[in-house]
């Protein structure tokens, strides 16, 4: 305890940044957010049990390279989204989650996108935007590239984003998203 002290106040007087940062785990209902984060955490720290649906927002913290993620898991309830402008501000970067096989519900996740990206405390910033489509396991899922062309991700030119199919379930795919956000984050950080 008392060295983990120490070791912090040298990177202080060495002015080495620790590197952190803030960020939102968006998207609708069961796009698989929580499940998502569940795989970032260490072996110790994952749920091996089946992830339960987040009612309001969950607090994950997980390490990509050298930054420290705080991750913000918001629930995607229709009652509990107008929750997600209260984060909006201290946020330095979205991950935003897509359930590539619910073709029903893009146009909701078009609307809630649109107004993420116009809210006064998003617009403005040059936040780094991760979306993840999701469940690339199901028969019926999307591709990454109509997710994007139904999403007009193109009309997008402010902010750096950046898309990739995962399975939360066995992990495959996020990792190649993490390392982009990560790189985003550093780029910004220094």
């Amino acid at each position: 305890m008392k060295i983990m002290g120490i070791l912090d106040k040298l990177i202080n007087a060495f002015g080495i940044k620790k590197k952190e940062a803030r960020i939102l785990v968006l998207g609708l209902n069961n796009s698989g957010k929580s499940t998502l984060l569940n795989q970032l955490k260490n072996d110790d720290n994952k749920s091996h049990s089946e992830v339960v649906p987040t009612v309001g927002f969950n607090i994950e913290k997980f390490k990509n390279q050298n930054i420290g993620f705080t991750a913000f898991d918001m629930s995607g309830q229709g009652r509990y989204r107008e929750l997600w402008e209260h984060y909006y501000k201290d946020c330095e970067g979205i991950i935003f989650v897509i359930d590539s096989s619910d073709k029903l519900r893009l146009a909701v996740v078009k609307d809630e996108l649109d107004l993420l990206i116009q809210h006064p405390d998003i617009s403005p910033k040059c936040i780094p935007i991760l979306f993840l489509a999701n469940k690339k396991d199901l028969r019926d899922a999307l591709s990454s590239i109509k997710i994007a062309s139904s999403l007009h991700l193109e009309r997008i030119q402010d902010k750096p984003w950046h898309i990739c199919t995962t399975n939360a379930l066995n992990g495959d795919g996020i990792q190649e998203g993490i390392q982009w956000l990560t790189q985003q984050l550093c780029d910004k950080i220094k």
